[in-house]
């Protein structure tokens, strides 16, 4: 039977305790230098994407924003279209989902987005926000971003799995990831309430492979899987 998330507040103790350690011994990284905007060439009509979120978003983890999520993900959309592909990144290090609507959604030119990739989640996860306060916050997300592009294929990358994470020492990971477990939950409900796609979970087979050298965000491998596995959710395949 599942752990209900209320119940890891028995070990919050841990997760202070472990999560210090953590955050001790992690560099903290800053995202990629490099384009946050640029267009591949192809046939029209044009697509047009914008992936938003917190530091996976940016690319964080890796040097270059070229090899980063939204990038990779243009290319096997222009790849497999054939269309030009106009590709924004909005990514914040540290951001929840709540910032995200606060902060960012207003700030956002109103641009004609086709396609919406959400990478939000991780931080409200770590953080330790309750599953009805990120059900508040990323709903409101979800109900800007329809009432702003009403016409854009939203697809929303849940949180991933946070005992895969080589940063995570055992016990942290399975206290966070009692929590992401619940937050994906509610995030796939708000999703299909509200017009936008859950994708499935990331499946992460190799981390040695797919993570930076922080143990906590993806390695430019990490960032190709990572694409690989949205493009056909992105596409409607």
């Amino acid at each position: 039977m599942p752990i209900p998330a209320f119940l890891t507040w028995l070990a919050f103790p841990v997760y202070v305790w472990q999560g210090l350690g953590v955050r001790r011994r992690t560099s903290r990284m800053l995202p990629a230098q490099g384009p946050v905007m640029h267009e591949l060439a192809g046939k029209a009509p044009a697509i047009s994407l914008l992936v938003l979120g917190d530091s996976s978003a940016a690319s964080v983890g890796i040097g270059n924003s070229e090899n980063g999520l939204a990038a990779q993900l243009a290319m096997l959309i222009a790849q497999r279209t054939g269309r030009s592909v106009r590709w924004r990144a909005a990514g914040f290090n540290s951001a929840t989902s709540g910032q995200i609507r606060d902060h960012v959604l207003p700030n956002l030119s109103a641009d004609l987005w086709t396609h919406i990739v959400l990478a939000i989640g991780t931080n409200d996860t770590k953080n330790f926000h309750s599953v009805p306060r990120f059900k508040k916050e990323f709903g409101g997300l979800l109900y800007g971003l329809r009432a702003k592009w009403p016409e854009a294929r939203v697809v929303w990358s849940p949180v991933l799995e946070f005992t895969r994470a080589p940063a995570m020492p055992s016990l942290l990971g399975k206290i966070l990831e009692v929590r992401a477990t619940a937050m994906n939950r509610m995030g796939e409900r708000l999703c299909r309430e509200r017009g936008a796609v859950p994708a499935p979970r990331l499946p992460i087979t190799n981390p040695e492979q797919g993570f930076a050298t922080d143990g906590f965000h993806a390695s430019e491998a990490g960032y190709r899987a990572w694409a690989e596995h949205l493009v056909g959710q992105v596409l409607c395949d």
